[in-house]
């Protein structure tokens, strides 16, 4: 017998449940789309019969003029076993409860059929996007898509299903990202999850995947491990070694430095667009009390010289600083990459810990001149004492940086104590709470967003590899989705996450507000930001509804065609 299908189209800030029905999802299959963007939307499909014992085969096609261009995937619901914290979340989540969350965005395989059981809502992601040389229609378009059943002993596919998007693609083009922005990469998680030896050709063939997906998606900025980042480390552990500069001790304190690995890293970098370079902390998290991981070959062996019984201030580390921090700098110079460098001190200091920052500062400052250094500084306070030029208030605490007017100000968020109003990245969260970042960073002119995971696969003080597949809140470290914006696919790819797709919607949504702005000026772009408000739009007040979003889109992208008509 065949079965009876529902389906449906709906934008890409739904998040649908495996229990949830499908009309309880708004339609919507009419989409603008500028000419270098990727246009995402899903297509819901409810197997509605109740007497199939087992789940059924289905095959999804996608007809018309812009098929060619169409990449569908399976939406998978994943475990969340820690969604929000118990004392720290507001009403903006769609649950709170364990259990299975939409997130991951993985290939269609089994022979390219979905096998679909009885009851449940399932999802098909649709991307659209077209080659810059492709030649489109100028007017709206019709993309059809059929569900077939397979049936029979021969196999026998009939359409049981059929629904039509209506895409028109504006020949307006997105201008260059201007806004920095860094996800922390580790290198290390790459190669202890994928069982390889760190350096090695896998290894290297990996790692250029995660960073293409990365930048694919709007990240230009890349944490390059030119030593082991000491990151969320229990006092006394250590990270994986990934280090890319070469070290000898060639006397007593003195050292040679092979830049060979860091060459490859820049080259592949370069080559698939990473803009910027983020050096990693040059002293401890939390404090800056001692020095991070450096490992050396002394007389032959490699050995670690550096680390947490170091003390940050002590002269050996001082005399080792004095000669790797130059050193590295005259490489970027020679790379033509140092004024896209940017350095960091310690992450997360606070008030209590502001002579010895300053101290440790001071041990590298000299040789930094005239470059940015950046670190996660939530005090105005710390800040008011001059010690940072550039600070990375968490969103949590930057309205008074924003009220100094400090220049060039970037911003971050991280959630393991929980969070409330501000918009955050958790699987329990509405999609539209992710992509509305993209609206505040503009308003707030912010020159740069960090977020310390988009790899980050281990528990709370990298004690163990975490695979998030199994485990979605790095086992009860921060809910369910903080520490990681893409899955290790087992096909030896990279999957990636409906969070991931809003935050690259958020920095598609600063390119076209920037357009807007060089079009018709800032006082009409925030104009239109502002139809369909009821108050300023700020990082903790802003529009918690889906269609806000959508409509901004489209509405700027039709105020530029007008413009420029």
């Amino acid at each position: 017998m065949i079965p009876k299908c529902s389906i449906k189209l709906v934008s890409s800030l739904e998040k649908c449940f495996l229990d949830e029905t499908i009309a309880s999802k708004k339609e919507r299959n009419r989409f603008l789309m500028y000419r270098n963007e990727k246009l995402s939307f899903q297509l819901l499909i409810h197997n509605d019969e109740d007497d199939h014992k087992s789940p059924s085969h289905f095959r999804l096609s996608v007809e018309g003029a812009l098929a060619p261009y169409v990449q569908l995937r399976e939406m998978v619901c994943v475990p969340n076993h820690y969604p929000a914290c118990p004392a720290s979340y507001d009403d903006n989540y769609l649950r709170t409860a364990p259990g299975l969350y939409p997130d991951l965005l993985r290939p269609i395989h089994n022979g390219g059929y979905l096998r679909y059981p009885c009851g449940q809502l399932r999802t098909v992601w649709v991307d659209v996007q077209i080659p810059e040389d492709a030649e489109v229609p100028t007017e709206e378009t019709a993309l059809t898509f059929a569900l077939s059943y397979e049936y029979g002993k021969d196999n026998t596919d009939e359409v049981i299903a059929k629904c039509d998007a209506s895409v028109r693609v504006s020949p307006v083009k997105l201008p260059a990202q201007k806004l920095i922005h860094t996800e922390w990469f580790y290198t290390d998680t790459i190669a202890e999850l994928y069982h390889t030896e760190v350096w090695s050709e896998k290894h290297w063939e990996m790692i250029e995947k995660y960073i293409k997906v990365a930048v694919d998606n709007g990240i230009n900025m890349i944490l390059t491990p030119v030593f082991t980042p000491e990151l969320d480390t229990y006092v006394g552990g250590e990270r994986l070694t990934t280090q890319l500069v070469k070290i000898t001790v060639t006397g007593q304190d003195t050292y040679a430095f092979d830049f060979g690995l860091l060459d490859r890293w820049v080259d592949m970098c370069e080559r698939l667009g990473v803009k910027y370079f983020e050096i990693p902390h040059f002293f401890s998290q939390w404090g800056a009390k001692a020095a991070p991981k450096f490992v050396a070959a002394v007389d032959g062996e490699e050995r670690r010289i550096f680390g947490w019984e170091t003390d940050s201030l002590g002269d050996e580390y001082r005399l080792f600083l004095a000669q790797f921090v130059p050193a590295l700098v005259a490489y970027c110079k020679a790379r033509g990459i140092d004024k896209r460098c940017y350095y960091h001190i310690s992450d997360e200091p606070s008030l209590k810990h502001l002579e010895h920052y300053l101290a440790c500062k001071e041990r590298v400052a000299p040789y930094l001149e005239g470059y940015a250094i950046i670190d996660a500084l939530s005090s105005i306070e710390f800040y008011g004492k001059g010690v940072l030029k550039k600070p990375v208030p968490s969103i949590d605490h930057v309205v008074p940086f924003i009220e100094q007017k400090v220049e060039g100000l970037w911003t971050y968020y991280a959630g393991a104590g929980g969070a409330t109003v501000r918009t955050d990245r958790y699987l329990a969260m509405p999609t539209a709470r992710t992509r509305i970042l993209g609206v505040q960073l503009y308003l707030h002119h912010i020159e740069g967003f960090l977020h310390w995971g988009y790899n980050c696969y281990h528990s709370c003080g990298s004690y163990d590899v975490v695979n998030p597949l199994g485990a979605t809140d790095g086992e009860t470290w921060a809910p369910a989705g903080d520490s990681f914006l893409v899955y290790p696919g087992t096909d030896g790819t990279v999957w990636e996450s409906i969070r991931l797709n809003a935050m690259r919607e958020a920095m598609d949504d600063i390119r076209a507000l920037e357009l807007c702005e060089s079009v018709l000026g800032r006082e009409r772009t925030e104009e239109l930001i502002s139809v369909g408000t009821t108050e300023p739009l700020t990082f903790f007040a802003y529009p918690k509804d889906s269609e806000y979003l959508l409509s901004l889109h489209d509405r700027v992208l039709l105020a530029i065609e007008e413009s420029i008509q």
